[in-house]
Protein backbone atom coordinates (compact mmCIF):
# COMPACT_ATOMS: atom_id res chain seq x y z
CA UNK A 1 0.00 0.00 0.00
CA UNK A 2 1.06 3.58 -0.56
CA UNK A 3 2.57 5.26 2.48
CA UNK A 4 0.74 8.53 3.05
CA UNK A 5 2.74 11.70 2.47
CA UNK A 6 2.15 14.99 4.26
CA UNK A 7 -0.57 16.63 2.18
CA UNK A 8 -0.19 20.34 1.71
CA UNK A 9 -1.81 21.45 -1.51
CA UNK A 10 -1.76 24.84 -3.21
CA UNK A 11 -4.75 27.10 -3.50
CA UNK A 12 -5.74 27.95 -7.05
CA UNK A 13 -7.91 30.92 -7.80
CA UNK A 14 -9.63 31.57 -11.08
CA UNK A 15 -11.07 35.09 -11.32
CA UNK A 16 -13.49 35.72 -14.12
CA UNK A 17 -14.91 39.19 -13.54
CA UNK A 18 -13.69 42.27 -11.74
CA UNK A 19 -16.67 44.39 -10.70
CA UNK A 20 -19.11 43.26 -8.02
CA UNK A 21 -22.30 41.76 -9.43
CA UNK A 22 -25.76 42.98 -8.56
CA UNK A 23 -27.85 40.54 -6.57
CA UNK A 24 -30.55 40.67 -9.19
CA UNK A 25 -28.24 39.02 -11.66
CA UNK A 26 -27.14 36.17 -9.46
CA UNK A 27 -30.08 34.05 -10.36
CA UNK A 28 -31.19 31.94 -13.23
CA UNK A 29 -29.65 31.63 -16.61
CA UNK A 30 -31.54 29.26 -18.87
CA UNK A 31 -30.73 25.62 -18.62
CA UNK A 32 -28.97 23.84 -21.43
CA UNK A 33 -31.18 22.30 -24.07
CA UNK A 34 -30.67 18.75 -25.19
CA UNK A 35 -29.42 20.09 -28.48
CA UNK A 36 -26.94 22.29 -26.67
CA UNK A 37 -25.70 19.29 -24.69
CA UNK A 38 -25.41 17.17 -27.81
CA UNK A 39 -23.38 19.88 -29.49
CA UNK A 40 -21.03 20.05 -26.53
CA UNK A 41 -20.59 16.29 -26.57
CA UNK A 42 -19.80 16.40 -30.28
CA UNK A 43 -17.21 19.08 -29.65
CA UNK A 44 -15.68 17.13 -26.81
CA UNK A 45 -15.34 14.08 -29.00
CA UNK A 46 -13.70 16.12 -31.70
CA UNK A 47 -11.38 17.77 -29.26
CA UNK A 48 -8.89 15.16 -28.25
CA UNK A 49 -8.25 13.25 -31.42
CA UNK A 50 -5.38 13.23 -33.86
CA UNK A 51 -1.72 12.83 -33.92
CA UNK A 52 0.86 14.74 -32.06
CA UNK A 53 3.54 16.71 -33.85
CA UNK A 54 6.80 17.04 -32.00
CA UNK A 55 6.20 18.35 -28.55
CA UNK A 56 3.68 20.99 -29.40
CA UNK A 57 0.70 20.67 -27.28
CA UNK A 58 -2.65 19.26 -28.08
CA UNK A 59 -5.67 18.32 -26.31
CA UNK A 60 -8.86 18.66 -28.32
CA UNK A 61 -8.27 16.55 -31.37
CA UNK A 62 -4.82 16.09 -30.12
CA UNK A 63 -2.96 19.11 -28.92
CA UNK A 64 -0.09 20.54 -30.83
CA UNK A 65 2.63 21.45 -28.42
CA UNK A 66 5.99 23.01 -28.45
CA UNK A 67 8.76 23.02 -25.91
CA UNK A 68 9.22 26.10 -23.82
CA UNK A 69 12.45 26.92 -22.07
CA UNK A 70 11.17 27.46 -18.56
CA UNK A 71 12.89 29.78 -16.14
CA UNK A 72 13.73 26.73 -14.07
CA UNK A 73 15.97 25.54 -16.86
CA UNK A 74 13.76 22.72 -18.14
CA UNK A 75 11.54 22.60 -21.18
CA UNK A 76 7.81 22.60 -20.56
CA UNK A 77 5.68 20.67 -23.01
CA UNK A 78 2.70 22.71 -24.10
CA UNK A 79 -0.48 20.72 -24.24
CA UNK A 80 -4.09 21.55 -23.79
CA UNK A 81 -7.23 19.68 -22.92
CA UNK A 82 -9.74 21.25 -25.24
CA UNK A 83 -13.33 20.44 -24.59
CA UNK A 84 -15.44 19.73 -27.56
CA UNK A 85 -19.11 20.55 -27.15
CA UNK A 86 -19.10 18.36 -24.08
CA UNK A 87 -22.29 18.32 -22.09
CA UNK A 88 -22.25 18.85 -18.37
CA UNK A 89 -21.26 15.19 -18.14
CA UNK A 90 -17.65 15.88 -18.96
CA UNK A 91 -15.04 15.96 -16.24
CA UNK A 92 -11.25 15.83 -16.09
CA UNK A 93 -10.03 14.35 -12.84
CA UNK A 94 -9.86 11.10 -10.91
CA UNK A 95 -7.75 9.02 -8.61
CA UNK A 96 -6.48 5.62 -7.73
CA UNK A 97 -8.49 3.06 -5.87
CA UNK A 98 -5.98 2.53 -3.10
CA UNK A 99 -5.79 6.18 -2.25
CA UNK A 100 -8.86 6.59 -0.12
CA UNK A 101 -7.70 5.57 3.31
CA UNK A 102 -4.25 6.99 2.85
CA UNK A 103 -5.69 10.20 1.47
CA UNK A 104 -7.56 10.79 4.66
CA UNK A 105 -4.27 11.12 6.45
CA UNK A 106 -3.56 14.43 4.74
CA UNK A 107 -3.32 17.22 7.25
CA UNK A 108 -3.93 20.13 4.95
CA UNK A 109 -5.84 20.77 1.78
CA UNK A 110 -5.42 22.58 -1.49
CA UNK A 111 -7.93 25.06 -2.70
CA UNK A 112 -8.77 26.43 -6.11
CA UNK A 113 -10.98 29.45 -6.40
CA UNK A 114 -12.67 30.92 -9.43
CA UNK A 115 -14.41 34.24 -9.17
CA UNK A 116 -16.06 36.62 -11.55
CA UNK A 117 -17.49 40.04 -11.09
CA UNK A 118 -18.95 42.48 -13.54
CA UNK A 119 -20.15 46.05 -13.34
CA UNK A 120 -23.67 46.44 -12.10
CA UNK A 121 -24.64 48.14 -15.33
CA UNK A 122 -23.55 45.37 -17.69
CA UNK A 123 -22.38 41.81 -18.03
CA UNK A 124 -23.05 40.75 -14.47
CA UNK A 125 -22.12 37.13 -13.80
CA UNK A 126 -24.92 34.61 -13.88
CA UNK A 127 -25.36 30.96 -12.97
CA UNK A 128 -27.82 28.14 -13.60
CA UNK A 129 -28.31 24.67 -12.20
CA UNK A 130 -29.55 22.06 -14.65
CA UNK A 131 -30.50 19.85 -11.71
CA UNK A 132 -29.59 19.07 -8.10
CA UNK A 133 -29.93 22.78 -7.36
CA UNK A 134 -30.47 22.13 -3.68
CA UNK A 135 -28.09 19.23 -3.29
CA UNK A 136 -24.88 21.17 -2.87
CA UNK A 137 -23.93 22.79 0.39
CA UNK A 138 -24.27 26.27 -1.09
CA UNK A 139 -28.01 26.26 -1.73
CA UNK A 140 -28.28 29.15 0.75
CA UNK A 141 -24.73 30.46 0.91
CA UNK A 142 -25.12 34.13 1.68
CA UNK A 143 -24.28 33.70 5.35
CA UNK A 144 -20.74 32.61 4.46
CA UNK A 145 -19.81 35.79 2.60
CA UNK A 146 -18.78 39.06 4.13
CA UNK A 147 -20.31 42.43 3.24
CA UNK A 148 -16.77 43.71 2.64
CA UNK A 149 -16.26 41.32 -0.27
CA UNK A 150 -17.79 42.01 -3.71
CA UNK A 151 -18.28 38.26 -4.14
CA UNK A 152 -21.24 36.17 -3.05
CA UNK A 153 -20.99 32.41 -2.73
CA UNK A 154 -23.45 30.80 -5.16
CA UNK A 155 -22.33 27.16 -5.09
CA UNK A 156 -20.19 25.04 -2.79
CA UNK A 157 -19.35 21.39 -3.36
CA UNK A 158 -18.00 19.78 -0.20
CA UNK A 159 -18.61 17.18 2.47
CA UNK A 160 -21.06 14.30 2.21
CA UNK A 161 -23.05 15.98 -0.58
CA UNK A 162 -20.03 16.77 -2.77
CA UNK A 163 -20.99 14.41 -5.61
CA UNK A 164 -24.68 15.41 -5.67
CA UNK A 165 -24.11 18.36 -8.00
CA UNK A 166 -22.13 16.57 -10.71
CA UNK A 167 -22.87 14.48 -13.79
CA UNK A 168 -20.69 11.43 -14.46
CA UNK A 169 -19.44 11.19 -18.05
CA UNK A 170 -19.47 7.63 -19.45
CA UNK A 171 -18.49 8.11 -23.10
CA UNK A 172 -15.23 7.21 -24.81
CA UNK A 173 -12.30 9.37 -23.79
CA UNK A 174 -11.98 12.07 -26.48
CA UNK A 175 -8.23 12.31 -25.83
CA UNK A 176 -7.73 8.61 -26.63
CA UNK A 177 -6.65 7.61 -23.15
CA UNK A 178 -6.95 3.97 -22.11
CA UNK A 179 -9.68 4.57 -19.52
CA UNK A 180 -13.32 3.64 -19.20
CA UNK A 181 -15.22 6.43 -17.48
CA UNK A 182 -17.91 4.95 -15.22
CA UNK A 183 -21.22 6.17 -13.85
CA UNK A 184 -21.77 7.15 -10.24
CA UNK A 185 -23.14 3.80 -9.08
CA UNK A 186 -20.31 1.89 -10.74
CA UNK A 187 -17.76 4.32 -9.30
CA UNK A 188 -19.14 3.77 -5.81
CA UNK A 189 -19.31 -0.01 -6.09
CA UNK A 190 -15.77 -0.12 -7.52
CA UNK A 191 -14.48 2.09 -4.69
CA UNK A 192 -13.42 4.78 -7.17
CA UNK A 193 -15.28 7.55 -5.33
CA UNK A 194 -16.07 8.24 -1.70
CA UNK A 195 -16.18 10.98 0.89
CA UNK A 196 -13.57 10.03 3.48
CA UNK A 197 -13.60 10.54 7.24
CA UNK A 198 -12.09 14.00 6.82
CA UNK A 199 -15.06 15.03 4.64
CA UNK A 200 -12.94 15.13 1.48
CA UNK A 201 -14.18 13.85 -1.88
CA UNK A 202 -11.99 11.10 -3.36
CA UNK A 203 -11.86 10.27 -7.10
CA UNK A 204 -9.59 7.35 -8.01
CA UNK A 205 -8.26 5.33 -10.91
CA UNK A 206 -8.67 1.55 -10.77
CA UNK A 207 -5.56 -0.18 -9.36
CA UNK A 208 -6.34 -3.79 -10.30
CA UNK A 209 -2.89 -5.36 -10.89
CA UNK A 210 -3.53 -6.20 -14.53
CA UNK A 211 -6.28 -5.30 -17.02
CA UNK A 212 -6.66 -6.52 -20.58
CA UNK A 213 -8.15 -3.30 -21.91
CA UNK A 214 -8.81 0.01 -20.20
CA UNK A 215 -8.66 1.02 -16.56
CA UNK A 216 -11.75 2.43 -14.89
CA UNK A 217 -11.68 6.12 -14.07
CA UNK A 218 -13.94 9.03 -13.19
CA UNK A 219 -14.86 12.19 -15.05
CA UNK A 220 -17.43 14.59 -13.58
CA UNK A 221 -18.99 17.92 -14.59
CA UNK A 222 -21.04 20.35 -12.52
CA UNK A 223 -24.72 20.52 -13.39
CA UNK A 224 -24.50 24.20 -12.45
CA UNK A 225 -23.20 26.59 -15.11
CA UNK A 226 -21.91 30.12 -14.67
CA UNK A 227 -20.89 33.11 -16.78
CA UNK A 228 -18.27 35.16 -14.98
CA UNK A 229 -17.21 34.48 -11.44
CA UNK A 230 -14.53 33.32 -9.04
CA UNK A 231 -13.82 29.61 -8.66
CA UNK A 232 -11.84 28.15 -5.75
CA UNK A 233 -10.42 24.66 -5.66
CA UNK A 234 -9.20 23.39 -2.29
CA UNK A 235 -7.51 20.03 -2.85
CA UNK A 236 -5.49 17.83 -0.55
CA UNK A 237 -4.10 15.66 -3.32
CA UNK A 238 -4.08 15.44 -7.11
CA UNK A 239 -3.23 12.51 -9.42
CA UNK A 240 0.43 12.14 -10.31
CA UNK A 241 2.83 9.59 -11.75
CA UNK A 242 3.88 8.16 -15.11
CA UNK A 243 0.91 7.51 -17.38
CA UNK A 244 -1.45 10.00 -15.69
CA UNK A 245 -3.11 13.03 -17.27
CA UNK A 246 -5.40 14.78 -14.77
CA UNK A 247 -7.07 18.16 -15.08
CA UNK A 248 -9.46 20.54 -13.37
CA UNK A 249 -11.00 22.79 -16.00
CA UNK A 250 -14.17 24.37 -17.35
CA UNK A 251 -15.87 24.78 -20.70
CA UNK A 252 -18.92 26.32 -22.33
CA UNK A 253 -21.34 25.24 -25.04
CA UNK A 254 -20.64 24.84 -28.75
CA UNK A 255 -16.90 24.52 -28.35
CA UNK A 256 -14.88 26.52 -29.04
CA UNK A 257 -17.53 29.27 -29.17
CA UNK A 258 -18.24 29.01 -25.42
CA UNK A 259 -14.53 28.84 -24.60
CA UNK A 260 -12.46 26.50 -22.45
CA UNK A 261 -10.29 27.29 -19.44
CA UNK A 262 -7.81 24.63 -18.31
CA UNK A 263 -6.99 25.55 -14.72
CA UNK A 264 -4.86 22.67 -13.41
CA UNK A 265 -3.30 20.33 -15.96
CA UNK A 266 -0.19 18.30 -16.71
CA UNK A 267 1.01 14.75 -17.30
CA UNK A 268 3.27 12.04 -15.91
CA UNK A 269 5.75 13.39 -13.32
CA UNK A 270 5.51 17.06 -14.37
CA UNK A 271 5.89 19.55 -11.53
CA UNK A 272 4.78 22.88 -13.02
CA UNK A 273 1.09 23.57 -13.60
CA UNK A 274 -0.12 24.70 -17.01
CA UNK A 275 -3.24 26.84 -17.49
CA UNK A 276 -4.64 27.37 -20.99
CA UNK A 277 -7.59 28.93 -22.79
CA UNK A 278 -9.14 27.78 -26.08
CA UNK A 279 -11.51 30.00 -28.01
CA UNK A 280 -13.12 30.79 -31.35
CA UNK A 281 -11.50 33.17 -33.85
CA UNK A 282 -10.47 36.62 -32.62
CA UNK A 283 -9.05 36.00 -29.14
CA UNK A 284 -5.39 36.90 -28.62
CA UNK A 285 -3.10 37.96 -25.82
CA UNK A 286 -1.22 41.24 -26.41
CA UNK A 287 2.25 39.92 -25.58
CA UNK A 288 4.23 36.78 -24.81
CA UNK A 289 6.22 38.72 -22.21
CA UNK A 290 5.48 37.79 -18.61
CA UNK A 291 6.39 41.26 -17.39
CA UNK A 292 4.11 42.93 -19.94
CA UNK A 293 1.22 40.71 -18.91
CA UNK A 294 2.00 41.13 -15.20
CA UNK A 295 2.17 37.39 -14.49
CA UNK A 296 4.53 35.14 -12.56
CA UNK A 297 4.28 32.35 -15.14
CA UNK A 298 5.55 31.89 -18.69
CA UNK A 299 3.58 32.11 -21.93
CA UNK A 300 3.73 28.90 -24.00
CA UNK A 301 2.34 28.14 -27.41
CA UNK A 302 2.00 31.67 -28.79
CA UNK A 303 -0.42 34.56 -28.45
CA UNK A 304 -3.30 33.35 -30.65
CA UNK A 305 -5.86 31.54 -28.51
CA UNK A 306 -8.18 30.41 -31.33
CA UNK A 307 -8.39 26.62 -31.34
CA UNK A 308 -8.95 26.26 -35.08
CA UNK A 309 -5.90 28.36 -35.90
CA UNK A 310 -3.44 26.81 -33.46
CA UNK A 311 -3.92 23.09 -33.97
CA UNK A 312 -6.38 23.27 -31.04
CA UNK A 313 -3.56 24.34 -28.74
CA UNK A 314 -4.93 27.72 -27.68
CA UNK A 315 -2.60 29.87 -25.59
CA UNK A 316 -1.14 28.49 -22.38
CA UNK A 317 0.83 29.76 -19.42
CA UNK A 318 2.98 27.61 -17.14
CA UNK A 319 3.90 28.21 -13.53
CA UNK A 320 7.55 28.71 -12.65
CA UNK A 321 7.20 27.02 -9.24
CA UNK A 322 7.65 23.25 -9.01
CA UNK A 323 5.04 22.93 -6.25
CA UNK A 324 2.09 23.83 -8.46
CA UNK A 325 1.42 20.37 -9.93
CA UNK A 326 1.88 16.68 -9.15
CA UNK A 327 4.01 15.45 -6.26
CA UNK A 328 5.17 18.96 -5.36
CA UNK A 329 1.57 20.13 -5.19
CA UNK A 330 0.65 17.17 -2.98
CA UNK A 331 3.54 17.84 -0.58
CA UNK A 332 2.97 21.57 -0.45
CA UNK A 333 -0.70 22.07 0.27
CA UNK A 334 -2.73 24.90 -1.19
CA UNK A 335 -4.84 25.50 -4.26
CA UNK A 336 -5.81 27.56 -7.26
CA UNK A 337 -8.22 30.39 -7.87
CA UNK A 338 -9.65 31.40 -11.23
CA UNK A 339 -11.25 34.79 -11.80
CA UNK A 340 -13.39 35.60 -14.83
CA UNK A 341 -14.27 39.29 -14.96
CA UNK A 342 -14.59 42.22 -17.35
CA UNK A 343 -10.84 42.86 -17.25
CA UNK A 344 -9.99 39.27 -18.22
CA UNK A 345 -9.34 35.78 -16.89
CA UNK A 346 -6.75 35.18 -14.18
CA UNK A 347 -5.36 32.15 -12.33
CA UNK A 348 -3.60 32.33 -8.96
CA UNK A 349 -1.80 29.64 -7.04
CA UNK A 350 -1.41 29.83 -3.26
CA UNK A 351 0.66 27.34 -1.27
CA UNK A 352 -0.95 26.17 1.94
CA UNK A 353 1.17 28.39 4.15
CA UNK A 354 0.38 31.49 2.09
CA UNK A 355 -3.36 31.37 1.47
CA UNK A 356 -4.81 34.89 1.88
CA UNK A 357 -6.90 35.33 5.03
CA UNK A 358 -9.80 36.76 3.02
CA UNK A 359 -10.07 33.40 1.20
CA UNK A 360 -10.01 31.34 4.39
CA UNK A 361 -12.62 33.65 5.93
CA UNK A 362 -14.96 33.22 2.96
CA UNK A 363 -14.82 36.85 1.86
CA UNK A 364 -12.41 36.88 -1.12
CA UNK A 365 -10.76 40.17 -2.12
CA UNK A 366 -8.88 39.48 -5.33
CA UNK A 367 -7.45 42.99 -5.61
CA UNK A 368 -5.22 42.13 -2.64
CA UNK A 369 -3.78 38.91 -4.05
CA UNK A 370 -0.95 40.37 -6.08
CA UNK A 371 0.44 39.01 -9.34
CA UNK A 372 -1.43 36.01 -10.81
CA UNK A 373 0.26 32.97 -12.32
CA UNK A 374 -1.64 33.54 -15.58
CA UNK A 375 -3.72 36.35 -17.08
CA UNK A 376 -5.56 36.68 -20.39
CA UNK A 377 -6.62 40.36 -20.62
CA UNK A 378 -9.92 41.35 -22.22
CA UNK A 379 -8.12 43.95 -24.32
CA UNK A 380 -7.45 41.23 -26.87
CA UNK A 381 -9.97 38.61 -25.75
CA UNK A 382 -13.28 39.86 -24.37
CA UNK A 383 -13.97 37.58 -21.43
CA UNK A 384 -17.74 37.78 -21.91
CA UNK A 385 -17.69 37.40 -25.69
CA UNK A 386 -15.45 34.35 -25.94
CA UNK A 387 -16.56 32.59 -22.73
CA UNK A 388 -20.02 31.81 -21.39
CA UNK A 389 -22.09 29.23 -19.51
CA UNK A 390 -19.18 27.23 -18.12
CA UNK A 391 -19.31 24.07 -16.04
CA UNK A 392 -16.40 22.93 -13.87
CA UNK A 393 -14.84 19.54 -14.67
CA UNK A 394 -12.54 16.98 -13.02
CA UNK A 395 -11.05 14.07 -14.90
CA UNK A 396 -8.07 11.75 -14.96
CA UNK A 397 -7.18 9.91 -18.14
CA UNK A 398 -4.22 7.60 -18.74
CA UNK A 399 -1.75 7.79 -21.64
CA UNK A 400 -3.69 9.38 -24.52
CA UNK A 401 -2.68 12.22 -26.81
CA UNK A 402 -0.44 13.93 -24.28
CA UNK A 403 0.83 11.56 -21.56
CA UNK A 404 1.30 8.71 -24.03
CA UNK A 405 3.01 10.79 -26.68
CA UNK A 406 5.66 12.17 -24.33
CA UNK A 407 6.36 8.79 -22.69
CA UNK A 408 9.91 8.77 -24.05
CA UNK A 409 10.54 12.50 -23.56
CA UNK A 410 12.60 14.16 -20.83
CA UNK A 411 13.61 17.70 -19.92
CA UNK A 412 10.34 19.16 -18.65
CA UNK A 413 10.49 20.23 -14.98
CA UNK A 414 9.77 17.14 -12.90
CA UNK A 415 10.46 14.88 -15.88
CA UNK A 416 14.25 15.04 -15.93
CA UNK A 417 14.16 11.35 -16.86
CA UNK A 418 11.61 9.96 -19.32
CA UNK A 419 8.87 7.71 -17.99
CA UNK A 420 10.14 4.89 -20.22
CA UNK A 421 13.52 5.06 -18.50
CA UNK A 422 12.09 5.75 -15.05
CA UNK A 423 9.76 2.73 -14.91
CA UNK A 424 11.60 0.45 -17.34
CA UNK A 425 8.61 -0.11 -19.64
CA UNK A 426 8.77 0.86 -23.31
CA UNK A 427 5.19 2.04 -23.83
CA UNK A 428 2.67 3.92 -21.71
CA UNK A 429 -0.11 1.49 -22.59
CA UNK A 430 1.88 -1.56 -21.47
CA UNK A 431 2.75 0.14 -18.20
CA UNK A 432 -0.84 1.18 -17.45
CA UNK A 433 -2.32 -2.22 -18.20
CA UNK A 434 0.20 -4.28 -16.23
CA UNK A 435 1.21 -2.18 -13.23
CA UNK A 436 -1.96 -1.29 -11.37
CA UNK A 437 -0.21 -0.69 -8.05
CA UNK A 438 1.71 2.16 -9.67
CA UNK A 439 -1.52 4.19 -9.72
CA UNK A 440 -2.04 4.38 -5.96
CA UNK A 441 -1.25 8.11 -6.22
CA UNK A 442 -3.56 8.69 -9.20
CA UNK A 443 -6.38 10.21 -7.20
CA UNK A 444 -8.00 13.53 -6.38
CA UNK A 445 -8.75 14.37 -2.78
CA UNK A 446 -10.80 17.56 -2.68
CA UNK A 447 -11.86 19.58 0.33
CA UNK A 448 -14.16 21.83 -1.70
CA UNK A 449 -14.95 23.60 -4.93
CA UNK A 450 -16.64 26.97 -4.43
CA UNK A 451 -18.11 29.29 -7.04
CA UNK A 452 -18.57 32.96 -6.20
CA UNK A 453 -20.39 35.55 -8.33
Amino acid sequence: MRLPLPLHLPLLVFLLANAPPSEANLFARGTESLTHAANRLHHRAAKRSAGLAKDLRRAFSGMYTQELAATTGGSQQVYCVNSANAPSLSGHGNSSSSSGSSGSNGTSSSSVQTSASASSSARAPTGTSTKHSSSTTASNPSSTSSATSPWKLTKAYQGDSFFDGWDFFTGDDPTHGIVDYVDKNSAQSSNLIEVNSAGHAIMRVDTTPQVSGNRKSVRITTTFSYTGGLVLLDAVHMPTGCGTWPAFWSNGPNWPAGGEIDIVEGVNDYSNNQATIHTSHGCTIPSSSSSSLGISGNVVGGTNCAAAETGNAGCGMTATQQNTYGAGFNNNGGGVVVQWVDSGISVWFFPRNNIPSDITSGAPLSDKWGMPMAFWPSSGCDAFKFFDSHSAIFDTTLCGDWAGNVWNSAGTPGQEQSCAARVGVSTCEDFVRNHGSSFSDAYWEVNYVKIFQ
